[in-house]
């Protein structure tokens, strides 16, 4: 009699690939070290947790109370977890693994971490940048005071700049620092929600140095590096830090001003194809290194880009071009009947209310002028004669005008496309500290990561020490991320790969993403035939695309070793 078979299927998904380098960074060591299972009542372990919440952030981004659903979808095994130990998934054992990594010195996990990472992936750190962004909460968050848990200080979720462009909410600063080579995240930081980026830059440079072993890295950062305090912290000891220059600074305005009358002798640094239409003017910059130091007797090169040249041109006229639309209809307005505007005080507020909205202050000047119009009426009814006698009513009608203040538009013309960098590197030169300051943007992906890809807002916790330590997670799930997109494109780059067909329609990708590399994998299942007790009769899965197997090649993971997280003879097919 033929025996009755259940046939179960498992996501295996980019799971095995996650855990590869999971494995390599030993993050199941670090857990267990510092954030040991001390309550042991706790039916989830600490080290198990975390690491299915990490494997979470990276793959769905579910809520806390819907882990156990989405875990029930993989194959334990991948996730750290016994057969059929799905059950004891649950929200709140999840939040005690959370409080427990509060309570761990996370400073010192962070560093244990970073600095395997570093080792194991073989990651440059000589040039290191550095930005902040902001986390929005909706709510109150009033016991979110900066008062301690359990003996250690929380941050403040409170009102200050935020960088979401939303006042009116509460938030915290997350400060992130990432190496040039691969924007692989190196260190990272929460601060209280009213605290100012200037404030953040001696802390974050101290850690680094202890971090790298050495000062002699780079330190790139945005223009709120350069204050007098943080370029002599850095410099004191001989570290070095490349930042923009603000506006604010009299040397900005000195070069600006020497500009009108003079011929800078500027150098091509860097010439490439035009990056936003195709057959377009090569995209060009050029440096020049102002024979004045800063105040403080560090070096300013000066950049001038074709790019950002036609951007401020751009943007310059687009203002003007809205404010005059709006002064036009501010003129019918005026000549209305209807109109509220009757005296020349409110006409000129409003003028310049348009100005000061469009930003055109400073290229449009704008005149009220008051026009006498003269009525003459009979002073008594009647059929007129050459005896009537008529009286001259006299009314004022306001004329509003405005003009182009000619020389702000040829100085800023003489201007645009330029920027300043400050320095305190004798060596380096225009060209180096160029590239230096064009890698920026790589961090400020991985803020777009954080905000879009792992959606850390909104933020559905409310306990302090939870949400920092799930901002701990985060931090790991960047780096995971980081190395993943660091080694294929390296793997690409070594077997001369231009793309990949990662892309809806099989559209070429130059550079992969971690996230889309995890979803080419998601549909990917093992099955079983199950009989009584349990028996594995039979596994098999599912078939791998030529796309996948070139993956996981770059990726240094054969097939096999993705389809045996544990499972050893069996068969193995696709």
């Amino acid at each position: 009699m033929a025996q009755d078979l259940d046939l179960i299927s498992k996501a295996l998904g980019p799971l095995p690939v996650i855990n590869r380098f999971l494995k390599r960074l030993r993050l199941d060591h670090f857990f267990g070290k510092f954030v040991p299972h001390a309550d042991q009542r706790l039916k989830l372990a600490p080290a198990v947790g975390l690491g299915i919440l990490l494997r979470n952030v990276l793959v769905a981004r579910e809520p806390l109370y819907g882990l156990r659903d989405w875990a029930g979808r993989f194959d334990e095994q991948l996730l750290g977890l016994p057969p059929g130990g799905v059950h004891i998934l649950n929200d709140d054992r999840v939040g005690r693994c959370l409080d427990q990594l509060f309570l761990a010195d996370r400073a010192a996990l962070l560093t244990e971490i970073v600095v395997h990472a570093v080792r194991a992936f073989d990651v440059d750190l000589s040039e290191l940048h550095n930005d902040s962004t902001t986390v929005t909460f909706t709510g109150q968050y009033l016991d979110a005071q900066g008062g301690s848990v359990n003996g250690r200080p929380t941050h403040r979720i409170t009102f200050g700049y935020n960088k979401d462009h939303r006042p009116d909410l509460k938030q915290l600063l997350w400060v992130l620092t990432t190496s040039a080579d691969g924007a692989v995240p190196v260190w990272c930081s929460i601060d209280h929600g009213n605290t100012t980026d200037d404030q953040t830059h001696v802390q974050t440079w101290e850690t680094l140095r202890r971090v790298v072993g050495t000062v002699d890295f780079l330190y790139v950062a945005d223009s709120k590096l350069c204050t007098k305090e943080n370029m002599e912290h850095i410099s004191r000891p001989h570290g070095r830090f490349l930042t923009v220059l603000p506006k604010t600074r009299r040397e900005d305005t000195l070069f600006r001003d020497w500009l009108q009358s003079h011929e800078a002798a500027w150098v091509e640094l860097l010439r490439k194809k035009n990056s936003r239409r195709e057959g377009g003017p090569d995209d060009v910059y050029r440096g020049f290194e102002s024979p004045l130091r800063s105040v403080e007797g560090y070096r300013i090169l000066w950049i001038w880009s074709s790019q950002k040249h036609e951007k401020d041109r751009a943007i310059r006229q687009d203002r003007i071009q809205q404010a005059t639309q709006q002064l036009e209809q501010l003129r019918v307005r005026i000549n209305s009947p209807k109109s509220r505007l009757k005296t020349q005080q409110k006409i000129e507020d409003a003028a310049s209310a348009i100005l000061t909205e469009t930003q055109t202050d400073r290229w449009i000047a704008t005149t009220v002028k008051v026009v006498e119009e003269h009525h003459y009426n009979q002073a008594a009814a009647g059929r007129p004669s050459e005896n009537t006698k008529y009286v001259r009513r006299t009314q004022k009608r306001f004329e509003l005008h405005w003009q182009s203040k000619a020389e702000a538009l040829q100085y800023d013309d003489r201007t645009d496309g330029i920027f300043p960098l400050i320095l305190n590197d004798e060596k380096l030169s225009l060209r180096d500290a160029l590239l230096a300051y064009k890698r920026q943007p790589a961090l400020e992906k991985r803020h777009e990561q954080l905000k879009t890809v792992f959606e850390v807002m909104p933020v559905n916790l409310k306990s302090p020490s939870r949400i920092e330590a799930l901002f701990f997670i985060y931090f790991l799930a960047l780096l995971v991320e980081s190395l993943v997109e660091r080694e294929i494109r390296r793997s690409m780059k070594t077997e001369k790969i231009p793309s990949l067909p990662l892309y809806h329609e099989g559209r070429a990708c130059k550079a992969p993403t971690a996230n889309r590399i995890f979803e080419v994998f998601q549909d990917v299942r093992r099955h079983r035939l199950i009989g009584a007790n349990a028996t594995v009769h039979k596994s098999f899965y599912d078939e791998l695309t030529e796309l996948q197997r070139s993956l996981l090649r770059l990726l240094g993971l054969s097939p096999a070793a993705y389809f045996s997280p544990g499972d050893e003879g069996e068969s193995v097919g696709g």
